[in-house]
Formats: C-alpha cells, sequence, structure tokens
C-alpha cells in the first residue's frame, strides 16, 4: 500500500492538492485528508508529493518495443528497449508493433517481448502485423489474432502512401478495417486498424477513400504520422473536420523542412475548435527514423525515443497550452480510443499509473500497477537484462 500526500493532482484536470491512497495496483482513495490507523492496518509506504504534480500514467501507442529498422542493412537493426526506457520517460501503458521488417522481426517475437515488459512492470498491448498487405498474423487473420490473443487490439501498422509498403488497393483496406472491427466486436477491444503514412504523393487520400467506399466508422481507424510533411498535416486538418481520429508522432521535430512538431500541430488542431479528444500522440520510439532522398536512397538514419512524449507537453504548455490540454493527447484521449477503461486518469478505481513531476515538468517518480518503478528522477526498478 502507498500514500502520496499533499500532490497537486491533475486528472488531468486541475483537482487540486490532495491525497491519493493506493491498494496493490488501484487507486482505492482520493482526499484532502487521509489518516491510517495505528493498529491492526497493513503497513503503508508514505510517499510525500509536496511541490510535486500528479499526472496520468503517458499511454503509447506505437513503440517498436522489440527493435525495427533495417531498411539500410542489417547492421542498422535497432535493439530491443529496456523497461527504463519507458518508466524514466513516465510512459507506463504502451502498445507494441511491427514495421518494415516482417521477417526477422515477427509477431512471435514482438508478443514475447510484450509478455517481458509486463512481468517487469508496465502494461503492454500489441497491434498485429506490419507495413506488409497481406499483413504478418499469428493465427490464420487479423480477426483470429484479436479475438484469440489477450494483448493483441488490433492492426498495425499497414504502410499507407509510403514507397516501403506493398501498396494496398482501396479493397485491401477496407478489408482489413472489417477483419479489425470485427474482430473487436466479437472480443470488446477496440478493433482499430493503425496506419502508417509515408511520405508518398497519395497522402491520407486512401484513408478518404476508405471512409467515401465503405461503411467502416472513424472509431475503427487510426492513421498515424501525420505531422511528417505539410501535405499530411493540410490532410489531417481535412481529416478531423470531418470527425475522423489521428495519432501525431511526437518524434518528429521538424527534421525535414515541411515537418511539423507535434505540439505545434496539436496547437493548430485545437484553433479550430477540434475535440483534443480525437487526437492521441505516440513516440515511435524504438523504431528506425530514416531519411531519403529524392531518389529514394537511404541518407540518414536515427532511432526513436519515448522521451519525445514528456518533451511534447512542456512543449504544449510552452506554447500557451493548460495542462489538462496538454495531457489529453498522451492520457485520457488514447486510453477511450483503444478501450482501456482504467487507465488515462487518476481517479478512484482506476490502475494506479501516475507520474509526479517536479515545477520545472522534469520526471520525479513513477508509479506502474502500484508499484514505484523510478523516485528522485532514478529506477527503484531494472529490466532483467538491464545494467543496474
Amino acid at each position: 500500500m502507498l500514500l502520496i500526500k499533499n500532490v497537486e493532482i491533475f486528472d488531468p484536470r486541475s483537482i487540486g492538492k490532495k491525497n491519493i491512497f493506493i491498494c496493490f495496483d488501484k487507486i482505492a482513495y482520493i482526499s484532502q485528508r487521509i489518516n491510517i490507523p495505528d493498529k491492526n492496518f497493513p503497513q503503508v509506504e508514505i510517499l510525500d508529493g509536496t511541490g510535486l504534480k500528479a499526472i496520468p500514467g503517458l499511454i503509447d501507442l506505437h513503440i517498436h518495443i522489440n527493435g525495427g529498422g533495417g531498411e539500410g542493412g542489417f547492421y542498422n537493426r535497432t535493439p530491443e528497449l529496456g523497461l527504463t526506457k519507458f518508466t524514466l520517460n513516465g510512459v507506463t501503458t504502451c502498445v507494441g508493433l511491427l514495421g518494415t521488417d516482417g521477417i526477422t522481426r515477427n509477431m512471435e517475437g514482438l508478443l514475447a517481448k510484450a509478455q517481458a515488459l509486463q512481468s517487469e512492470g508496465i502494461s503492454t498491448y500489441c497491434w498485429t502485423g506490419c507495413y506488409d498487405v497481406p499483413t504478418r498474423t499469428l493465427t490464420d487473420s487479423v480477426r483470429g489474432d484479436i479475438i484469440t490473443v489477450d494483448k493483441i487490439i488490433g492492426a498495425g501498422e499497414i504502410a499507407v502512401s509510403d514507397h516501403r509498403g506493398s501498396h494496398p488497393s482501396d479493397e485491401d483496406l477496407i478489408h482489413l478495417a472489417c477483419e479489425t472491427r470485427v474482430g473487436g466486436l466479437i472480443s470488446g477491444k477496440c478493433g482499430v486498424l493503425h496506419m502508417h503514412l509515408g511520405d508518398g504523393k497519395r497522402g491520407l487520400t486512401p484513408i478518404f477513400d476508405v471512409i467515401e467506399n465503405s461503411d467502416i466508422p472513424f472509431e475503427n481507424l487510426l492513421p498515424t504520422h501525420l505531422n511528417r510533411n505539410s501535405l499530411l498535416s493540410r490532410q489531417c486538418m481535412e481529416y478531423l473536420k470531418m470527425g475522423g481520429f489521428t495519432d501525431i508522432t511526437t518524434g518528429i521535430k521538424n527534421e525535414n523542412d515541411d515537418a511539423i512538431s507535434s505540439s505545434q500541430l496539436y496547437q493548430t488542431i485545437l484553433k479550430e475548435n477540434i475535440s483534443p479528444y480525437h487526437v492521441t500522440m505516440s513516440s515511435d520510439a524504438g523504431g528506425s527514423m530514416p531519411f531519403f532522398d529524392s531518389s529514394g536512397k537511404l541518407t540518414k538514419l536515427t532511432i526513436g525515443m519515448p522521451s519525445t512524449d514528456i518533451d511534447s507537453i512542456r512543449e504544449s504548455i510552452e506554447r500557451g497550452l493548460s495542462m489538462e490540454l496538454a495531457l489529453i493527447p498522451l492520457t485520457l484521449s488514447p486510453a477511450r480510443f483503444l478501450k482501456f477503461p482504467c487507465k488515462g486518469k487518476i481517479a478512484e478505481g482506476y490502475d494506479a499509473d501516475l507520474v509526479l513531476l517536479d515545477d520545472k515538468l522534469n520526471i520525479h517518480t513513477v508509479i506502474s500497477r502500484g508499484k514505484i518503478m523510478v523516485q528522485n528522477y532514478k529506477p527503484t526498478a531494472y529490466g532483467t537484462f538491464e545494467n543496474k
């Protein structure tokens, strides 16, 4: 049991200074005063939250947990992410996925890594598939994976408008979207088709075509990387105004001439009176971030990191957004969209996933599923093979 005393809470709304009582992996009680009995009561650890801000643990729905890359050859394969890469950056829930490489990285390995991270202390889920269409699955179908594998919540990341993808037709995407939707309906999961958008000429047009030519609801489609170029950013605004949901990549930081930072695009979206609950953010951590010239030749390769999530929150606040608005795309919005009913909010009965920030919005303490993972800016829990 854990009692956090005198901490300023953003749930993500500001609800003032209160005490938070955690029992096992749940938030049991929130009040301005909580008295622990002196006798006949289990031992309670006390954590002084004076001067700190409590926010929900971050939810990152797009992380290459078992590595990715390889566009520049085998030596460009990025490594698996250790536990502290998540916890030191406030990520307490993630959704792992494959990308370009569905051969040397496979669904069996992805699921094993997700199970490992869950055992080490954070909450994990998976998208089934990779860039390819037909995509790669554990069972004989996307629908089968979603229904029969607990951790799999939808399909992704399917490549659209990208020279590294398989250029799926409208019919291909509609079929995949139907598979994910029905899988979600039967299993009670979100059943989302999560789509990678590249720098191709068509941009979001294939997604517009799915909406126009099928009965798939917006709630079952989530395109990502929409801040990677000016075309996608413009189409993103149009898609949102139609009622769509979009994911913005925090790891994109004006590295290309017309790339837009996540905080910049988000601020533009809010100025158009679009609900923040139609926007999620994710880091693309663990995956390679390649740069190609006009002839398609690889010129540079970097690795995405989870630290860009908390950086985006800080940048949004620096741009004048409230703490509540800055937090929503990485907390309550993905929790609602992905149908995680007990995550994304600091409230009684919710999972005890919290991040305590200092006055400069640096991560002081991280609690995942009721266990302290980071305290006084340092890890208190490590992955099995991490250097302690």
